[in-house]
Formats: C-alpha cells, structure tokens, sequence
C-alpha cells in the first residue's frame, strides 16, 4: 500500500533545501490550509448530492436531473446563489456574536478534519492524544450554536439554541463513553495507533460484543449529536421556522449548511477509525492472497469509502423514522443510552483483563 508520506517527506526536504525552515513551515501551513477549505468545500458539495439522490431514491424519485449531467451540478448552483444573496442586517440583536457564530460552526469541524487520518501518511498532524483532541475541538460547535440562537433576539433562535444546547451536551456523553470503550481496547489514544492495531482483523469483528453495542450507540449519539433526523429537534421547521438560524442569511446561513454535512463526515469518519480500521483494508487472517489483493486498493479510497457507506445510514435514519419529542430525546440518553455505555465500558475491560477477544 502506497505511503503518502514519502511524497510529503520529498516536498519538505525540496522547500527546506531551498529556504529557511521558517519560511518553509509557514507555506507547508498556508498550502495544507488551502487544500483543507478545497477539500472541505468539495466534500460538502458531494453530500448535499448524496443526501438529494438518496432521499428521492427513498421516496421512489429521481432527485437533481436538471443541472449538469444526472443533476452534478445542482449543488454548485445552490453555493452560488447562496454566496450571492444578500447579508441581511437586523437591528436589536448583538452585532458581534451575531457575526461569530457561523465561524465557530466552521472552527470546530476545521479543527476535527485536522486529525482525521484520510490514508496511510496522509494526516495534517497526528497527536499521541489524537482522540482526546477531536473529542475536546467538536464540542465547540455547540458554542456557536448557542451563540446564534441568542443574539439573534428571536424566540424560535434561542428555543433551538437552547435544544441543541441540551441535546449536544448530553449526547456527547455517549459519543464520550464509546470512544473510550474502543480506545481502552486499542490500548492508545494515537490516530495513527489505533489505526494500526486493526491491520489483521478491524475492531468491530475483533472486539467482539463490546465493540458492536460501542458502535451502535456512537451511531445513534453521532446522529443526534448533529442535529440530524431523528434528532433535528434544534431546527423543527413545524415548530421553530428554521431553529437557531433563523435569522441568517447569505454566506452566514451557508456555513451552517455546510459544518452540518461536514459533521456528518466527521461522525462517519470517526465510526471507520474507531471500528473500521480507518485507512486499513480489509483483511482476514490466514487468507494471504485476498489480503494481498486488499492492499492495491489505495488507503485513501478506503477511508472514503466506508466513511461515505455510514454517512449513507446516519441519512437513511433521517429519511426514515419520525422526529422524536425534546423530552423522548433526553430520556433516551440519560435512561438507555448512558446506563449501557458505562455497563458495556466495564464488558469491554473484563474482555480486555481476560483476553476474551481475537
């Protein structure tokens, strides 16, 4: 399998060689922040497709066909004419936090992308703590969530502020307490780490039950924790018009947008790394030619590849099943979800401390 790092490696010794390594550091940070916003903008653009093609096919549609070939470029035409429509300014609200929310939206899952390890080298940067840090740098979309519903000074904002509010934090909980299930079992908090403890055989089939229970409920706590269907409480067009961002137009109504797609990567993402073997291809033991096969399928194609199959079932959740009641949401996390995840943490040690795993 192809290791991007040498490529990397290549370009640092070329500019290093050239110019002072400060020069060279800032750069590497100015091109690695370019291609971050490209590849964020494009991975937004694909999901809002995705989402479109899947629900029509649910609903036994056809979806975009319109623009470009199969409907392409239906999304770009969206961000068009979302980046040209004009900023409303609304008086009796607070000018400056108004203004900062939708950035903080985006901060957050900038920051969560800088972890994610997309294939074999290819990672902006890898912590020996990697899953503490993406845990800590997620929970700060919640501030500019907040931040929008109360300085916009409309009740419907601040009513879907304050859900969202009390559905990220604690469903965070259980995204928390799944990710140290698997984390305990990898043995290391390193993206990278626990990357490579899957090489023979992923997670989910080597943890045996802990590691299935651990997968569904961060799947259910990934769903809610953005605001998703069943879980869109924050946003209940019936009852809130559009929630916290009610109020925001323009480009401002387009960052929402755009972080709520690209948290749903992010969720997906880290469902591959936890319990898919991330970058890893599929191997089985014992079985060296298929294995060998596996490994001529670039690392990249597989991160993406199992990244967008569960995206694929967070939205076949929302097309799905009818949006919940605020009180059925938090009873299902304080009263179900919680109790299990601690119950199946203390599994997941016994399986550990006994060995009871491949």
């Amino acid at each position: 399998m192809f290791d991007f790092s040498i490529v990397t490696d290549w370009i640092n010794n070329l500019l290093n060689g050239v110019m002072p390594q400060w020069l060279t550091i800032t750069i590497e940070c100015v091109l690695i922040g370019v291609g971050l916003l490209l590849v964020y903008a494009l991975l937004a653009l694909f999901y809002i497709y995705y989402e479109r093609k899947l629900c029509a096919a649910f609903q036994c549609r056809l979806g975009p066909n319109r623009v470009g070939p199969w409907g392409l470029l239906q999304s770009f035409a969206d961000m068009f004419k979302i980046l040209i429509k004009e900023l409303i300014h609304l008086n009796h609200i607070d000018k400056f936090l108004f203004a900062l929310a939708p950035y903080l939206v985006i901060l957050a899952s900038m920051l969560a992308f800088a972890v994610l390890p997309w294939g074999k080298g290819l990672q902006i940067i890898d912590f020996n703590i990697g899953i503490f840090f993406l845990i800590a740098v997620s929970s700060i979309g919640v501030l500019g969530i907040l931040l929008a519903g109360w300085s916009s000074n409309n009740k419907f904002t601040l009513i879907g502020a304050m859900r969202s509010g009390a559905q990220m934090v604690s469903y965070e909980l259980s995204i928390g307490l799944s990710v140290l299930t698997m984390v305990a079992f990898a043995g290391t908090m390193s993206v990278t780490g626990i990357v490579e403890a899957q090489e023979n055989l992923w997670f989910i089939f080597s943890g045996h039950i802990p590691a299935i229970i651990a997968f569904i409920i961060y799947l259910i706590a990934g769903t809610a924790e953005t605001n998703r269907g069943p879980f869109d409480l924050p946003e209940a067009e019936s009852e809130l018009t559009a929630g916290y961002h009610t109020e925001y137009s323009g480009i401002h109504f387009g960052f929402f947008y755009l972080a709520e797609y690209l948290n749903l990567f992010i969720v997906a993402g880290v469902a591959t790394l936890l319990f898919f073997g991330g970058w890893m291809p599929f191997h089985i033991p014992g079985w060296d030619g298929f294995n060998h096969v596996m490994d001529y399928i670039p690392s990249v194609v597989w991160f993406l590849g199992k990244a967008i199959l569960i995206s694929g079932v967070i939205i076949w959740f929302k097309w799905t099943f009818p949006r919940l009641r605020i009180d059925q949401l938090l009873s299902l996390e304080w009263k179900y979800l919680l109790p299990i995840n601690l119950f199946n943490l203390v599994l997941m040690v016994l399986v550990i401390v006994y060995g009871i795993h491949f």
